[in-house]
C-alpha cells in the first residue's frame, strides 16, 4: 500500500504497543522514571493510569525490555477478570512454573517457596498487570494480602497495577483503604499536548524510515489534535487514514481535507 509509495520500511502509525516506536514525550518519560524508581526502591506497589489510548502497554512494554537483562524476574497479566485461584496459576506460569497446582491454597505455598528460591538467587520479582480496572474489590484486596509475602528483611512481591482512571475510583473505595495505604508510587497519564503531538507524528515518520515523505500540512496537524485531543492512538488512526486518503490521489503532502476524510471515516466505525 502507501508503504512502498512513500518509501517507508514499515507503517508508522500501527496501534500496537510497540516500544520500538514510543515517543517519550515529557510525560511518557515521568511515567518511566516513576516505574524504574518504585522497581529499584522496591516500594511494593506501584500504580499507572491513564485514558485509552495514552500508551500505557507501550510504556509497560518497554520497561519489560529494559528490565530483561537484569536480575528481575517479571510476571505480566493481561487479563485480571478471573478468579484468585486462577490469577495465582496465571502468576505462576508467568514465573517460569511447570507444573501449577490447583488450589488456591496449594498455589500459594507453591508461589511463596518460588519467591523465596528466586531471592535467595539475587532476584528481584515484578508482577505487572494490566487492565487492572477490571479487577472486582475482592480482586484487589488479595493482592494486597498477597503483598504480605515477606522476609524479615523484605517484601518478596513487587505489583505494579496499569490501568484507566476508573482504577483510581475504584481504589477509592473504602473496602480497599489498607491497600490504598500501600501505594507509594502513583502516576496519571496524561494525553500529549498539540506540539508533542507534531513532534510523535514526525518521529513515528522518521522510525518508518521516511525521509521526507509524506507531509502534514499545519492545518492537517491542528485537525488531528482537535479530533484525538492528543491521545496517542486516535493520533495513529487518523494518520493512517490520512495517509492512505494522499497516497489514493498519489500526493505527498496530507492535508487538512485529508484528515477530514479520515475522521468522518472514523465516526462510522
Amino acid at each position: 500500500m502507501y508503504t512502498e509509495f512513500y518509501g517507508l520500511k514499515e507503517f508508522p502509525f500501527n496501534i500496537t504497543p510497540d516500544p520500538h516506536f514510543l515517543f517519550l514525550s515529557p510525560v511518557h518519560q515521568e511515567a518511566i522514571q516513576h516505574l524504574r524508581y518504585g522497581i529499584a526502591e522496591k516500594k511494593g506497589f506501584i500504580v499507572l493510569t491513564g485514558e485509552v489510548g495514552c500508551g500505557k502497554t507501550t510504556i509497560c512494554r518497554f520497561l519489560l525490555e529494559e528490565i530483561d537483562d537484569k536480575p528481575i524476574e517479571t510476571a505480566l497479566i493481561l487479563n485480571p477478570r478471573v478468579s484468585e485461584t486462577q490469577l495465582l496459576q496465571a502468576i505462576l506460569r508467568e514465573l517460569g512454573v511447570d507444573k501449577v497446582k490447583r488450589s488456591k491454597q496449594e498455589c500459594l505455598e507453591q508461589l511463596n517457596k518460588l519467591l523465596l528460591k528466586l531471592v535467595d538467587e539475587g532476584k528481584d520479582i515484578v508482577l505487572i498487570i494490566d487492565e487492572s480496572q477490571n479487577m472486582t474489590f475482592q480482586a484487589l484486596e488479595n493482592l494486597r494480602l498477597l503483598s504480605n509475602l515477606e522476609t524479615n528483611t523484605q517484601k518478596l512481591l513487587q505489583i505494579i497495577l496499569i490501568g484507566q482512571p476508573e482504577l483510581k475510583e475504584k481504589l477509592q473505595h473504602k473496602s480497599l483503604r489498607q491497600l490504598r495505604q500501600r501505594i507509594l508510587v502513583n502516576y496519571d497519564l496524561r494525553p500529549l499536548t498539540r506540539e508533542e503531538m507534531e513532534q510523535y507524528i514526525r518521529y513515528r515518520l522518521i522510525i518508518a524510515g521516511a525521509n521526507g515523505r509524506p507531509e502534514f500540512t499545519r492545518a492537517a496537524m491542528k485537525k488531528i489534535f482537535k479530533h484525538s485531543r492528543g491521545t496517542p492512538r486516535l493520533v495513529n488512526n487518523l494518520c493512517d487514514k490520512s495517509m492512505l486518503s494522499a497516497f489514493i490521489k498519489t500526493r505527498d503532502l496530507i492535508t487538512w481535507w485529508d484528515v477530514r476524510r479520515a475522521a468522518k471515516e472514523m465516526k462510522k466505525l
